[in-house]
């Protein structure tokens, strides 16, 4: 299957239309322990949305931080919503819940992803797309930013989900992804942990979603700071998870989309 995807640089502005738009357009950030680094990509989330010049809010899906992130993000302006039971797909789900976008947008707050990427989603949203992914593969990873493992398993990972699913696409795992609000209630999303990532994917193949994909760069994390990512235990969760949707229900390549 063959995915779109723009090879756009950066570009400074969007069309003149979107200037008369009042879409709603909601930031989500699942957030453990990013005190470092969570004003940084608030701020350029914020600055995302005024060039857009479109209604926005930013919502940080707090899971049990204990270093002031939660005190950082109310005193940017943003909607905090707590999550205590800990997971990826907890905290993603909860602040997805409690969007009230049209679109919504959702990021790590660790600052490896550039918030100030976000009008190059949308614009495929607007294109009619349902899920446009972020392309590391596709873009740009920066020395430091992966480790070799990290590397080796998204490779591999989003090998097995393309052939599991046919679902053509270069990068199964990045964090920076967006969709229609009407395409994620259609997925119905239940995996907590890291697995979410690989379950979004699967659901908008099996459903016929049209997915895209914007090349991406990758930075590295802050200074003493690691990712919440464990190579072996999450590449399993991801691993089991996919041969088991495949196993079980979906049934696989049959399920092919057309975009």
């Amino acid at each position: 299957m063959k995915v779109a995807y723009i090879m756009v640089k950066y570009p400074s502005g969007l069309r003149t239309s979107w200037e008369m738009m009042a879409m709603l357009l909601s930031v989500v950030m699942p957030c453990l322990n990013e005190a470092k680094t969570l004003a940084r990509c608030i701020e350029k989330a914020k600055a995302a949305i005024k060039e857009m010049k479109v209604q926005g809010e930013i919502i940080v899906a707090d899971n049990g931080s204990e270093d002031g992130s939660v005190r950082i993000a109310e005193s940017l302006g943003a909607k905090v919503i707590h999550q205590p039971k800990r997971g990826y797909g907890n905290a993603c789900r909860a602040g997805i819940e409690a969007a009230k976008g049209r679109y919504i947008i959702m990021g790590d707050a660790d600052d490896t992803y550039d918030f100030g990427e976000i009008p190059r989603f949308v614009r495929m949203l607007e294109e009619g797309y349902d899920l446009v992914m972020g392309s590391r593969s596709r873009g740009e990873i920066l020395p430091g930013a992966m480790s070799w493992s990290h590397m080796v398993g998204n490779l591999f990972l989003t090998g097995v989900l393309n052939l599991l699913f046919g679902a053509g696409i270069s990068d199964a795992h990045c964090g920076m992804r967006a969709f229609r609000r009407e395409a994620y209630e259609r997925m119905g999303l239940r995996s907590e942990g890291m697995e979410f990532a690989s379950e979004m994917v699967i659901a908008a193949v099996v459903r016929g979603m049209r997915i895209g994909e914007v090349p991406i760069r990758y930075y590295p994390r802050e200074e003493g700071s690691s990712s919440k990512l464990r190579a072996l235990r999450d590449g399993w969760r991801h691993l089991r998870f996919m041969l088991g949707c495949w196993a079980f229900s979906v049934r696989g390549p049959k399920h092919k989309i057309k975009i």
